[in-house]
């Protein structure tokens, strides 16, 4: 159960870090960062475990449910190289934010609040790379996005923090409701819910009925996660969070979770004319948009930001093309990603903090004041450029080898004028694109470093360790690995490029130079023409004015309009439902599934609902009349009329009372002693509550006026009659056998519990039960929410 232990370690250190906080004072980050680091150093380990070597996976699982008898969902972990790739970015960059967010945050009052939700995150990130099961994917899919919207949130005195982390919750978790049906659909199509199981129903899969469906669904949860276009906006947005949430969500974590479950499903939905087109385009399209918008910003996480969902659409497109060489491309570009965004978010949140000033326009001179932190920008500058020898022009480079590769594609004469437009097009977009994030990387590079020194809020000193170590350390890494990419291609990338395309393991051919290819000139076009967009970056935004005002009417406004629409909706929907009359609400409870129940029973035909226990066989209860039940009856009608005439609250109660006491007994008469005594303990229970809550009332005034007693009366007798012609139809239905005694002989066998009633409950029907339970904890949260907000 080692992986599972590593996930809840996770929450358990969580759950620990407050208290931790206040213990531990200012070590606090640096003790709780071991966690991560140890995590990190057993995932790398295990890169040499046997089955994982041979491009397999270790695997552990535990039986949970069934969805069908021959469908289980079971708590299944496996770690192959794509998921060891990814816990070991979600475990060490973790590890250097744990760090960083005890110096950037030091001193806030809410500094251990904010370790929980950041370990929360890491665990659910770390079971969702981890999952092989479809449903547990899932969970912890939402669960990211859950402790995501905290982190987002946690300045939540801030109206516009508020308002991100509401957009990002809406966004992402509007496409994990597209994304369950999504996986269900998967799951059931293919027979099974693990993903190692399904990897061998690829073909099936996509030669199924359901294939566009799934696809289209699975995508949907995909693109919200990864701000693909046109739900790109969300990303800038969350840029209110801390920078340490910016940092590790936004560069290494959450917004790549879609490009991990993207590689996860390629050997199962990918290949297909479907796929490559639609995840292709939606991936140059959101590469495009995210560069051109980075250029225009001059705040630096919103740079970095836009910068990001740009190297994002890069990923999707490297995702999109299905090839070997776009795989190796897409995974060598992700590991330099998360390297060097990673240190400049970094860096962006140790200039604000020393320097008060976020605006580039405003920041110059700071490497000397900042030499350290200025060191390792440049550094990340440098290879999110793509410069030698940094590891990050091996991921540009790998990004045009493979967008060229397609352009050599062989084909029928159709066939091949179709790829060499298609990749003519990809081509010139990726270079263009890669111009402009050059440009960026100068922004937020040069202009805060070089220059003459600009005044700020504050005055400008090196950051302490805690703030400039962790950039060091993945600016240094990006050096290291650039000049020795041996150690991340073997065989950390060849195992996760293995893991992703079926292929046995092989060794990964990554060098900073190939010879003259033409990767290598491409990436020389690039770099001249990214200083040249740098040099030039204000006039060439000014001829582009016109896609300004194009995006003013863009999926961020679409967002706005969507959200007033919908509140609009809801206000309406308040006051015409929720408009504090309780019997309003009875009313149109009682109507409502009274039209429901008549819309149902007209889809029968006539004679089938004259049928109805007319069959000589099958099984049917004869109800004794007798004159116990005669008395019962006429005792719940006298107390029903004392409660509805009487002038005394507490009288009232006391009749309402007699009443639900008298259904017990009837429950006694027919054998139901269980539900008989929950039947006592409920009633004394509301007995007691509405005495308490009514005692201090002063007595009834007045009645209601007489036509609404006249209505009332009218939907009274309609819910009775209803109920009474409900259960006259169910008296004489017939059944081989009765529902209670399938109960009865599967209630020990099954449930190991011999109070039928109980077993029902907590199994049989455990997931109502559970949904009960959540209902009425949610209401007594509001209601102590409440209690706590009312004046003092």
């Amino acid at each position: 159960m080692e992986l599972s232990a590593a996930v809840l370690s996770g929450f358990a250190m969580a759950a620990l870090a407050p208290g931790g906080q206040r213990v531990l004072g200012a070590r606090a980050g640096w003790i709780l960062a071991l966690l991560p680091a140890g995590l990190a150093v057993y995932f790398a380990r295990l890169l040499w475990h046997p089955d994982v070597r041979s491009g397999g996976a270790f695997r552990e699982s535990t039986p949970w449910l069934r969805l069908r008898s021959d469908l289980p969902i079971d708590l299944s972990f496996a770690a192959d190289g794509l998921s060891i790739l990814f816990s070991l970015l979600i475990c060490g960059i973790g590890a250097l934010v744990v760090i960083y967010a005890g110096g950037y945050l030091a001193g806030h009052r809410r500094l251990g609040r904010f370790y929980l939700y950041l370990l929360a995150f890491m665990a659910s990130m770390l079971g969702l790379v981890l999952a092989d099961n479809l449903i547990l994917l899932f969970i912890f899919w939402e669960a990211t996005s859950l402790t995501s919207y905290l982190l987002i949130g946690f300045e939540h005195e801030r109206e516009q923090a508020r308002k991100a982390a509401l957009q990002a919750l809406l966004v992402t978790a509007g496409g994990g409701l597209a994304l369950l049906p999504g996986l269900l659909l998967l799951g059931m199509e293919g027979n099974s819910f693990e993903l190692s199981a399904l990897r061998a129903e690829g073909d099936r899969l996509r030669e199924s009925a359901f294939y566009l469906p799934i696809l289209l669904l699975v995508l949907a949860g995909c693109f919200t996660k990864s701000a693909q276009f046109p739900f790109h906006f969300w990303l800038p947005g969350a840029m209110e969070a801390p920078t340490p949430v910016s940092a590790y969500l936004h560069s290494s974590t959450m917004v790549k979770v879609g490009i991990y479950f993207l590689a996860r499903l390629s050997p199962i939905l990918g290949g297909t004319p479907s796929w490559m087109g639609i995840v292709s385009t939606m991936g140059a399209a959101t590469m495009i948009v995210g560069a051109y918008l980075s250029l225009r910003e001059t705040y630096l996480k919103r740079i970095l930001a836009y910068s990001t969902v740009s190297v994002l659409g890069v990923l999707v497109l490297l995702l999109g093309l299905s090839s070997d060489v776009s795989v190796k491309a897409a995974l060598v570009f992700v590991l330099a990603h998360a390297m060097y965004k990673g240190a400049l978010f970094l860096v962006a949140g140790a200039i604000d903090h020393e320097t008060g000033e976020r605006d580039v326009t405003r920041l110059g001179g700071l490497r000397r004041r900042m030499p350290l932190t200025a060191f390792a920008a440049m550094l990340a500058a440098w290879s999110m450029a793509g410069i030698v020898p940094m590891f990050g022009f091996i991921g540009k480079e790998s990004l045009f080898e493979a967008v060229w590769n397609l352009l050599e594609s062989t084909g029928s004469v159709s066939e091949q004028a179709l790829l060499s437009s298609v990749a003519a097009l990809l081509l010139a977009g990726s270079v263009l694109a890669s111009m402009w994030l050059v440009a960026a990387a100068g922004l937020v590079s040069i202009k805060p470093f070089l220059g003459p020194l600009q005044d700020t809020p504050r005055t400008p000193h090196e950051a302490p360790l805690s703030l400039w170590l962790g950039p060091m350390l993945l600016a240094i890494l990006g050096v290291l690995t650039g000049l020795r990419p041996l150690l991340v291609s073997e065989p950390l990338l060849s195992l996760a490029i293995a893991a992703v395309s079926g292929n046995s393991p092989a060794s990964v051919d990554l060098a900073l130079f190939h010879g003259v290819t033409p990767a290598l000139i491409l990436d020389l076009v690039v770099l001249t023409g990214g200083i040249i967009v740098y040099r030039f970056r204000i006039g060439i935004l000014q001829n582009l004015a016109w896609l300004d005002r194009l995006l003013q009417i863009g999926p961020q406004r679409w967002y706005g309009w969507a959200l007033d629409a919908l509140t609009s909706v809801a206000t309406w929907q308040t006051r015409v439902l929720q408009n504090g009359y309780l019997r309003f609400y009875l009313a149109t409870i009682v109507l409502t599934t009274l039209a429901l129940g008549v819309g149902a029973a007209l889809q029968f035909p006539p004679d089938e609902l004259e049928q109805v226990g007319s069959g000589p066989a099958g099984f049917r209860r004869e109800a004794r009349i007798d004159i116990v039940l005669f008395g019962l009856a006429g005792v719940i009608l006298l107390a029903a009329a004392t409660a509805i005439y009487s002038r005394s609250r507490l009288k009232a109660i006391a009749a309402l009372g007699v009443v639900g006491y008298s259904v017990g007994v009837v429950f006694i008469f027919f054998g139901a002693p269980d539900v008989a005594m929950t039947q006592f303990i409920i009633e004394s229970l509301l007995v007691i509550v509405l005495v308490l809550a009514f005692y201090h009332l002063p007595p009834f005034v007045r009645f209601s006026p007489s036509a609404a007693r006249l209505r009332d009366l009218m939907v009274a007798l309609t819910a009775g009659a209803a109920m009474t012609s409900l259960i006259l139809v169910a008296g004489r239905a017939t059944a081989p056998r009765p529902l209670s005694e399938w109960y009865a002989a599967h209630s020990v066998s099954d449930a190991h519990g011999r109070n039928i009633v109980n077993v029902i409950l907590v199994d049989f029907r455990a997931f109502d039960t559970l949904g009960e339970i959540v209902v009425l904890a949610t209401a007594g949260i509001g209601v102590y929410a409440l209690l706590r907000l009312r004046p003092q």
